[in-house]
């Protein structure tokens, strides 16, 4: 993927030129692993110097730090709005999935970023923050799903942690799926499909076409 660059990047507020590093980062992240991604190719990606890349952020962890802000940030913004949209809480939860799905085919470069840091061994200040982010996903999850067997939707012998950590799984699997075919609209394909097949498991046979 080519950025395009200028011999002088013009100057702009500190905020907007730090959102624009985030952005450059998730736009490389799309491409290939964001551990190979380096300070001297985002200021390049800019038109910046190194040391002006710095002024805004210290560190590259710092930069890391930063992006890992904004996709919690979004993504928690994305489905919990889809929630509340939606007239009960299996249709929140089948909102909630298919916004997800609509986040990622929107910003590709999100998934490589979190699994990318994820993995890493060391428990760093961006790993502990993406954590907190699934950790918040989690919780939205489990109180749909309570909800849900509140009002009879759900299979009354459902274990609502398996079935909270099914949906992050299945979606988790539709973008491994994407990436691995270099095409993040390959999602959108199956995600029908795979959330029908989690439906089957999860809700009671009454229900399953209401909402």
């Amino acid at each position: 993927m080519l950025i395009e660059t200028s011999c002088a990047a013009p100057r702009l507020s500190g905020e907007v030129r730090r959102a624009e590093i985030i952005d450059v980062v998730l736009q490389l992240s799309a491409e290939r692993s964001p551990g190979l991604i380096t300070t001297a190719e985002i200021a390049n990606a800019l038109g910046l110097s190194q040391g002006a890349l710095f002024k805004h952020f210290p560190s590259k962890e710092t930069i890391w730090l930063a992006v890992a802000e904004r996709v919690a940030y979004r993504l928690l913004a994305t489905i919990e709005q889809a929630a509340a949209q939606a007239t009960t809480p299996l249709a929140a939860l089948r909102a909630v999935f298919f916004a997800h799905v609509g986040f990622v085919i929107e910003h590709p470069g999100t998934p490589r970023f979190i699994f990318h840091e994820l993995q890493r061994a060391v428990d760093s200040p961006v790993k502990l923050r993406l954590r907190g982010m699934l950790a918040n996903y989690r919780q939205l999850l489990l109180r749909l799903l309570e909800a849900a067997a509140q009002r009879g939707e759900l299979d009354e012998k459902i274990n609502q942690q398996a079935a909270a950590s099914l949906f992050i799984g299945s979606i988790q699997g539709l973008v491994m799926q994407s990436m691995v075919a270099a095409s993040p609209l390959a999602i959108r394909e199956q995600a029908g499909a795979v959330l029908a097949i989690l439906e089957r498991g999860i809700v009671r046979q009454s229900t399953g076409n209401a909402a």
